[in-house]
């Protein structure tokens, strides 16, 4: 009954947090129909059973997803005496126009070499964080991004919070030297799931497809603001998510569970949710990967991907998502190196001319930035960072991660000189970034919040998504003792930790079969339970009687997972993809 209650104390928070993004971000969510049972309607509470699904895409209000206004702090700069403060009219994509007036003036006065250095934001490997502030004094970059590699940590494998804190002000201070009164860009990648650059004690979220299966918006809302909550605690302004991409099943070896859903509309809703949770956070979002990597079948990490897909069926799928963070006023949209022969056949999307004029003809005024250039996409075809001055003269306006920095500058520099790339165009990239970046100072950073403070709302997420697609919906699945297989070592110790909190020993009895990211149903013969970690899909292999999604290995999903095989719990997620012959909306929900 305690389990019970706090479930509904869950919901009921969810409801509160939602209603509050409501009110400060103008969300308007919704979710296209789909075939098969009844989806959540992202507005109401997951745990509904008289929801329904909503008929069309989102059609979000006047652009908002603003950050409230910041009186000071570190990241708010004074903007220096001559330089506009009138001028409040919004621009569409978070900025007012005094923020565009100040960037070109701050612009105007730069040299070809510092504007070359303020549309790139680089990487760099290991823990040599003085070395990679010297190269953004150096070059007066945009900022840097954090990887994996570039997370200081501590003996016992978790993130030294205080280092990284160290590290993102180090970088934040390198960015904003040279006279430079705005703050940079210090990102990172961290969708949920498989894409998080920073583990514990950080919180752990479920797979961004637990959003539509759990079928509500302002769950992804408060999911998104939670993450960046935490993020901007540790001093990152910038988060290269959500992967808006409409993922097409398990013929798409890229995105998967990192799509929300294989439905336009509700990746749009869920997208335009999170992203706007991220803004009430204070940190910067980027739709990606524009036109969409959910409908190819090649990893642009390891090679170009071709979409063959028309324009028009572009745009009644891929690029719904896409039109509506547009509409939503949001910041950034990443562009994915994806050659799309509607557009431009042979060249990928990210140095497309066509492809970033298809971005404004759909109304995008912000920042469009590259997906990195570092990968085989790209730098196979473009080397000596050749791709950067080709990206910003077709369009781009932030390149991502180049091969080297040094050089993707000197080829900026070398194009202008050769004419192959326009000093106009470059002014306006840098402007546009500027732009951005005096908004995000003005506005102010987000207070942060501790690390693991959304391990909760993470909770929250799985509960609601968990999915039951065989066996029953209510009461006990299994009997009060289990076998396990499958999945890590991790998995396995966190199933058990959960099993026993839900009075399930784990030693004898029934098999329950945990299958991860890359893994199939085969190796599971007798399970009597089958459990998919990450995408549902190799759950349509299965022949256990009882097979259910998760969508996420955290202890949270884990006790989730526990709750409904105990019959503590019911499961009340509904499928946002098809598995096999089960329909998009399958489920208990």
């Amino acid at each position: 009954m305690a389990r019970l209650q706090r479930t509904r104390d869950s919901v009921h928070k969810r409801l509160r947090i939602g209603a509050a993004l409501t009110a400060v971000l103008g969300l308007v969510i919704g979710t296209a129909s789909c075939s098969g049972p009844p989806t959540a309607d992202p507005g109401g509470s997951a745990n509904d059973p008289a929801r329904t699904a909503p008929t069309a895409p989102p059609a979000p209000a006047a652009p908002s997803g603003h950050p409230p206004e910041a009186p000071g702090g570190a990241d708010t700069p004074d903007i220096p005496d001559g330089l506009p403060r009138a001028g409040t009219r919004p621009l569409g994509w978070g900025p007012q126009q005094r923020d565009a007036n100040a960037a070109a003036r701050a612009v105007a006065a730069m040299s070809p070499e510092q504007q070359a250095g303020q549309v790139l934001m680089p990487f760099y490997r290991g823990r040599d964080h003085r070395a990679q502030a010297d190269v953004i004094e150096r070059l007066q970059l945009a900022g840097s991004i954090i990887m994996g590699d570039n997370v200081p940590g501590t003996p016992d494998g978790t993130v030294d919070t205080a280092a990284m804190h160290g590290v993102t002000s180090r970088l934040q201070a390198a960015a904003r030297s040279g006279g430079r009164w705005w703050p940079g860009l210090v990102g990172v990648d961290q969708e949920g799931g498989v894409v998080a650059r920073l583990r514990a004690p950080l919180t752990e979220w479920p797979a961004p497809m637990s959003y539509g299966a759990a079928g509500s918006g302002p769950l992804a809302g408060a999911g998104g603001q939670a993450m960046a909550a935490e993020l901007a605690g540790l001093g990152f302004n910038t988060n290269f998510a959500p992967a808006s991409d409409v993922t097409m099943g398990p013929a798409d070896p890229t995105i998967g569970a990192r799509s929300m859903s294989g439905d336009a509309g509700a990746a749009s809703g869920f997208g335009v949710a999170f992203s706007q949770g991220m803004l009430a956070a204070g940190l910067l979002p980027a739709a990606k990967h524009f036109p969409g990597h959910g409908s190819v079948t090649v990893d642009s990490h390891a090679g170009l991907p071709v979409q063959g897909a028309s324009l028009d069926q572009l745009r009644a799928r891929d690029l719904v998502p896409f039109q509506a963070a547009i509409d939503a006023g949001l910041p950034m949209v990443m562009a994915g190196h994806i050659d799309v022969p509607a557009l431009q056949a042979g060249v990928p999307a990210s140095v497309s001319p066509a492809a970033y004029a298809e971005l404004r003809r759909m109304g995008f005024q912000g920042v469009a930035v590259t997906d990195a250039l570092n990968m085989a996409a790209v730098k196979d075809r473009y080397p000596n960072d050749s791709a950067a001055p080709l990206a910003l003269a077709a369009g781009a306006d932030l390149l991502l991660m180049p091969v080297n920095v040094e050089s993707a500058h000197a080829a900026i520099i070398g194009a202008l000189h050769s004419g192959a790339l326009p000093p106009e165009r470059l002014a306006e990239a840098a402007q546009r970034v500027v732009t951005m970046m005096i908004w995000r100072g003005r506005t102010g950073a987000g207070a942060g919040t501790p690390p693991g403070s959304g391990a909760e709302t993470s909770r929250d997420v799985s509960e609601a998504a968990i999915t039951v697609l065989a066996g029953p919906c209510r009461g006990p699945i299994v009997p009060a003792s289990v076998r396990v297989t499958g999945g890590t070592a991790e998995d396995r110790a966190r199933f058990a930790a959960a099993a026993r909190t839900a009075g399930i020993r784990v030693g004898a009895g029934p098999l329950v079969s945990l299958i991860g990211r890359g893994a199939t149903a085969a190796a599971e013969d007798g399970a009597a339970v089958a459990v998919a970690l990450d995408a549902p899909w190799p759950l349509a292999e299965s022949d256990a009687p009882a097979r259910i999604a998760l969508y996420g290995r955290s202890q949270g999903a884990f006790d989730a997972l526990a709750a409904v095989l105990a019959g503590h719990a019911t499961a009340p997620g509904n499928l946002p993809v098809a598995v096999g012959p089960q329909p998009p909306g399958t489920g208990c929900g």
